[in-house]
């Protein structure tokens, strides 16, 4: 059998390994990525402050994945077709029985006038290095700093966890009191992180914005970034001499290419809770590819769900276990939406950290918890050290 991974980070990797586990000499399983390392996304907050380089979160995917039997070709895929069963890269055509998208997103830098020119972003290596360079020359020169979401966005938790940062940064900088730190986000209340928010996790952030000094506008959206000021949903004008925003993800040009696939209009998949294709059985999705539509009510400016790297990781052992189960013949596939993952975050709050569990991501949740660490974010850094030690052996399929 021919497995096919499109995407090599949280699902992709997960999902070519444990299927080379568990099927051995059965299957021969490709990896497709145009990138040569995998690198761990939730670490990136700290490279613009200098507390990471890139190369301290990266993993050389090619040693691992080979290591283990799963072949990796370093390129860019264009599109499939699923009735031929071919997936078309700049490499050449690769034929497939079964095909995993995990492709992750593309960032829309085009849902706000301004976003690309006059904004930054830490969600990429590029982005974050250019946010430390603009950090450096920010320092001599300090003002206004405006940082949160747009409209239709899903990773606030990571822009929160920048927030608090910058503010741990300004103070080391000895420039906190030259700056108005400003937090903007789409959210209907402080918290709510696109699941329906968390016991006392409402409270919680108030009493940090409070205690920080971090003056914040809820259920807003962006007009307009300029080159000194942030235009809201609500006209008001916020004066900016550094502005991060993080802006909503939307499906890779892979999926935009294969039609025939039917994605949903953000060109993400709409799946059985299988994480099989609605349409084509052959085809699977895992991470960010899927669709996943909002389970609460919308405020007046709309906002997206996380998409973090433990859900992501999880849909990679579902889609893995249920290709084994097709092969072997088993009819009965594990099923388990996004939405009844369990909820595992470490949420870094400068050198300090929330931890966020709850059994279900979304509600109704039979517990949901929130314990903030003010000594040190010990946690979030021992969870990053597990997770590169894993990639870096190969071990898929541990939690």
């Amino acid at each position: 059998m021919k497995v096919l991974v499109i995407g090599g980070n949280f699902a992709g990797s997960t999902a070519a390994l444990e299927i080379k586990r568990k099927l051995k000499d059965q299957a021969e399983v490709t990896l497709i990525d145009r990138n040569e390392n995998f690198l761990y996304i939730p670490s990136l907050i700290w490279v613009p402050t200098g507390r990471r380089e890139v190369s301290d979160i990266s993993v050389n995917r090619r040693t691992v994945l080979e290591k283990k039997g799963v072949k990796f070709v370093q390129t860019t895929a264009i599109k499939v077709d699923p009735e031929t069963k071919i997936v078309e890269t700049e490499a050449g055509s690769f034929p497939y029985d079964e095909l995993v998208i995990a492709t992750g997103p593309k960032v829309n830098f085009d849902i706000v006038p301004g976003l690309k020119e006059h904004a930054y972003y830490i969600g990429t290596p590029t982005g974050a290095m250019e946010t430390r360079k603009k950090l450096e020359a920010f320092k001599q020169n300090p003002g206004p700093i405006v940082i949160g979401a747009t409209q239709s966005a899903g990773c606030m938790g990571a822009a929160y966890e920048f927030l608090f940062n910058i503010e741990k940064w300004l103070r080391e900088q000895n420039i906190r009191k030259k700056v108005d730190l400003y937090w903007v986000t789409p959210e209907t209340y402080l918290g709510h992180f696109g699941i329906d928010g968390m016991p006392m996790g409402e409270q919680m952030l108030k009493a940090f914005m409070k205690m920080f000094n971090i003056h914040y506008r809820t259920n807003v959206g962006v007009k307009e970034v300029k080159a000194d000021s942030v235009v809201l949903s609500t006209d008001e004008v916020l004066p900016s001499s550094f502005t991060m925003l993080m802006p909503p993800f939307i499906g890779v040009d892979f999926i935009k290419n294969s039609p025939a696939l039917e994605a949903a209009t953000n060109g993400f998949f709409d799946v059985h809770a299988s994480y099989r294709h609605q349409k084509y059985d052959s085809v699977w999705v895992a991470g960010l590819a899927v669709n996943v539509p909002p389970p609460f009510k919308q405020g007046a400016v709309p906002f997206a769900v996380p998409k973090t790297g433990y859900p992501s990781d999880e849909t990679g052992k579902i889609v893995a276990e249920n290709i084994v189960r097709v092969y072997q013949g088993n009819p009965v596939l594990k099923e388990k939406s996004w939405g009844k993952i369990a909820g595992l975050c470490i949420m870094d709050a400068g050198k300090k950290e929330v931890l966020i569990f709850s059994n279900h991501l979304f509600k109704p949740r039979a517990f949901a918890i929130m314990l903030p660490n003010v000594f040190y974010d010990v946690t979030k850094v021992l969870l990053e050290k597990y997770f590169l030690w894993k990639l870096r052996n190969g071990y898929a399929s541990l939690p």
